[in-house]
């Protein structure tokens, strides 16, 4: 039912916003890998909400708990299961649109489906199941970092202010020192001024998450219907609010000929192949090539917002929807770390894909 993710490297998610709590099952990960549960935290603390003035406020501490898989700290090779329970709904806040289907939201889609939907929150549609993702995603972390792979996003763009330096003249080290995630200080602080006014305003907008990898080896991905940078893609665009997604050179490319766009091959000191430049996005015929890889993300303006909206119930009544709750303005601050997890995800997979072995063969 399109609740699991990957093929070695494989998870499995489950919960609802206002349910009982939201976790995951991580199946494939080698025996003897280091969980480090307080990294975990870490990264499900970069994703929660109450953050700053510019995430929602609802409260949620995201307290990881491992239910199975781990042993005096390591990977055993079974299942690692994973749970946060939830402690700060309000569901109340949504009794409002329990029959009414609010503008751009899986409301109306859902109840097409099965007929029957959650309006607390927006049950199983709701962002609040990323929190997952981003469990599972640390785990695949540690498991890159024993290969040397390092994947960094960060907010590139919040509505019309985009940062348009490359990603090479930047200190992506510092992503984490503004609440915008913009390692850019300057263009961080017009940013969240950006976002606060239009939560002041009452409304939302959206943005752009930029990622790239490096120390990616050469050969992962798989030719025709598995291409890594597909597999980038559908991780990317099943992620809440996400609205596109390009690699490389992407949609700026069709302006080049292909004289201009072509990275040529060169021996480099190190004797490796390489190229002189890198408008593939580290990825040629679907298969890593040792370079870079890197893409962008575009969010939408979140859903909700809280001014009056026309809308039908399911009596096919006309109807008006008011916002309520708890929500952010902007969702890019908080999707980095989604982001993060989806594309760490995607390459262990596809490294285990290559080479089925035991964690002290990798090492």
């Amino acid at each position: 039912m399109s609740n699991s993710f990957g093929k070695i490297f494989k998870i499995t998610t489950f919960g609802e916003s206002h349910g009982v709590g939201v976790g995951v099952v991580l199946e494939g990960c080698p025996a003897g890998l280091e969980i480090n549960e307080e990294f975990i935290q870490h990264e499900l603390g970069r994703r929660k909400p109450g953050q700053s003035k510019i995430t929602t406020q609802r409260q949620e501490e995201d307290k990881i708990q491992i239910l199975s898989g781990v042993f005096e700290g390591k990977a055993t090779g079974t299942p690692i299961a994973m749970v946060v329970f939830n402690e700060d709904q309000r569901s109340k806040d949504y009794s409002h649109i329990a029959d009414k289907y609010r503008p751009s939201h899986a409301d109306f889609t859902y109840q097409g489906k099965y007929g029957l939907r959650d309006y607390r929150g927006g049950g199983r549609s709701s962002a609040r199941e990323t929190l997952a993702r981003v469990a599972a995603g640390a785990v695949a972390k540690l498991l890159l970092k024993k290969i040397g792979v390092e994947v960094i996003s960060y907010v590139s763009q919040a509505g019309n202010l985009k940062l348009e330096k490359p990603y090479r003249t930047l200190d992506l080290s510092k992503t984490d020192d503004n609440i915008v995630r913009c390692p850019d200080p300057e263009m961080a602080e017009r940013m969240i001024a950006l976002i606060d006014q239009v939560r002041k305003d009452q409304d939302t907008i959206g943005g752009v998450v930029s990622c790239v990898i490096t120390g990616c080896p050469v050969g992962l991905g798989e030719p025709v219907f598995d291409k890594l940078h597909a597999e980038l893609g559908k991780a990317m665009l099943s992620i809440n609010a996400v609205k596109g997604f390009e690699y490389g050179s992407g949609f700026e490319g069709v302006a080049l000929r292909g004289s201009e766009h072509n990275d040529e091959f060169f021996i480099g000191n190190d004797g490796k192949v390489k190229t002189k430049t890198n408008h593939s996005g580290g990825i040629q015929g679907g298969i890593s090539n040792g370079e870079d890889i890197y893409f962008r993300v575009a969010f939408k303006p979140v859903a909700t917002i809280m001014k009056d909206q026309d809308s039908v119930n399911e009596q096919g009544e006309a109807v008006t929807v008011s916002g309520k709750g708890r929500h952010d303005p902007c969702v890019v601050p908080r999707a980095v770390p989604i982001v993060d997890a989806m594309a760490a995800l995607v390459i262990a997979d596809f490294f285990l894909r290559n080479k089925v072995i035991k964690l002290g063969e990798i090492v």
